[in-house]
C-alpha cells in the first residue's frame, strides 16, 4: 500500500472515531431520564441503598432531578434536545475532512479549539451550577480525549503534506 493511501487510511480512522463520538455524545442526550434511571439500576443505587457513596448520591439526584423537572417542566428537556442537535450536526462537519483530508486544516484547528472550550466552560458553569468537582472533571475530559483524534489527524496531516 502506497504511503498516502496509509495516510489517508489513518486519517480516516481517527476522524471516523471522532465523529463516532460526536454522534453517540449527541444521540445520548435525547433520553437522559432513561439512562439516568436505568444507570441508578445498574449500580444498584436508589433511595435506600447507594453503594457508590457520593458519586451515588449525585446520580440521585440528578435522576430525581430529570424526572421532577420531566413531570412538571417538560419543555426545559427541549434544551437539551438541542444540544444533542448540536453533537449531530458539528458530526456533519467532520465528514467534509473525511471526503477530503487535505482540505480539513480549518476544521481540525476549529475542532480542536472545541475541545479545549470544554475545560473552562466545565470548570466556570459547572461551579455556577454548583456541579461536584469530579463530575466537573469527567465534563473535561471529553474535550481531552475528543483532542486525541484530532491531534493525530493533525498529524498525520502535516506529515502528509511534508511528504
Amino acid at each position: 500500500m502506497p504511503e498516502d493511501a496509509k495516510l489517508i487510511r489513518r486519517f480516516r480512522i481517527w476522524i471516523g472515531f471522532f465523529i463516532f463520538g460526536l454522534v453517540g455524545s449527541g444521540i445520548t442526550a435525547f433520553p437522559l431520564e432513561t439512562e439516568l434511571i436505568w444507570l441508578c439500576q445498574f449500580l444498584g443505587i436508589s433511595a435506600q441503598a447507594n453503594p457508590w457513596g457520593e458519586m451515588g448520591q449525585w446520580l440521585l439526584r440528578v435522576r430525581n432531578g430529570l424526572i421532577d423537572t420531566n413531570l412538571h417542566y417538560p419543555w426545559l428537556a427541549y434544551g437539551t434536545d438541542w444540544l444533542a442537535f448540536g453533537h449531530l450536526m458539528l458530526a456533519v462537519f467532520f465528514l467534509g475532512p473525511m471526503r477530503d483530508p487535505k482540505q480539513s486544516r480549518w476544521i481540525l484547528q476549529c475542532g480542536m479549539f472545541c475541545c479545549m472550550a470544554v475545560i473552562p466552560l466545565a470548570m466556570i458553569c459547572g461551579a455556577i451550577r454548583d456541579i461536584p468537582l469530579g463530575w466537573r472533571l469527567i465534563d473535561c475530559s471529553f474535550g481531552i480525549f475528543g483532542m486525541i483524534p484530532l491531534l493525530a489527524c493533525w498529524r498525520i496531516l502535516r506529515k502528509w503534506e511534508r511528504a
